[in-house]
């Protein structure tokens, strides 16, 4: 299990948590079940906006850790929000929230689509849900930009990352492997650099 997300201290007096293992299984089925097409921002709203269980910046963090491991990165991040405030059998909890109702959705849904299949407007509607999934991912990155304020690297250098990652990715259809070992690789050893400087050296 990856370590926490260090919350600020200004910030984590204003923050709310789960009451329950019980809490965090009902949570994360609510927010599988809303997850259609675009699962960041549905997880972004419910766990930063509404159950303030993270800050934004934690978010952002967590997220990009989440991203980096095996399997489905909202599974990760409810697994490591699980396990940070009740251990194993937190992340347990979580993992079968985000689990057990989405599985039986979805066997019922492919049945369902195996009937039709082949009809023009069941291809039309999947064609339209994934220009709507492709603009809640975004909206939400541009949301989540903010975040990049307290970010120790600058918001300068955060930005030229992650237009190098767009380049790499979206242009050059580098494999998503050598994006994370060559660009994400260079992001923590700048991030690694600047965080071992003292306060004044890193402020000039």
């Amino acid at each position: 299990m990856p370590p926490p997300a260090q919350i600020p201290p200004d910030t984590a007096s204003a923050l709310a948590a789960p009451r329950s293992k019980t809490d965090l299984f009902v949570s994360f089925t609510r927010l599988a079940l809303q997850g259609f097409g675009g699962v960041l921002a549905v997880v972004q709203r419910e766990l930063v906006e509404k159950k303030r269980w993270m800050s934004r910046e934690q978010f952002v963090e967590d997220w990009a850790v989440a991203q980096i491991m095996p399997g489905p990165n909202v599974v990760n991040l409810s697994m490591m929000i699980g396990g940070r405030y009740f251990g194993l059998p937190g992340a347990l909890a979580a993992l079968a929230g985000m689990l057990a109702a989405p599985l039986v959705v979805v066997l019922l849904l492919a049945a369902l689509y195996g009937t039709v299949a082949d009809a023009p407007a069941a291809q039309g509607a999947l064609r339209g849900m994934g220009a709507v999934a492709a603009g809640l991912i975004t909206a939400t990155g541009i949301k989540l930009i903010g975040a990049l304020e307290k970010n120790a690297m600058g918001r300068g250098v955060c930005v030229l990352l992650a237009a190098l990652t767009f380049v790499a990715i979206a242009l050059l259809r580098w494999p998503l492997v050598w994006v994370l070992l060559g660009i994400g690789g260079a992001a923590c050893l700048w991030a690694y650099r600047v965080l071992g400087q003292a306060p004044g050296e890193r402020s000039a």
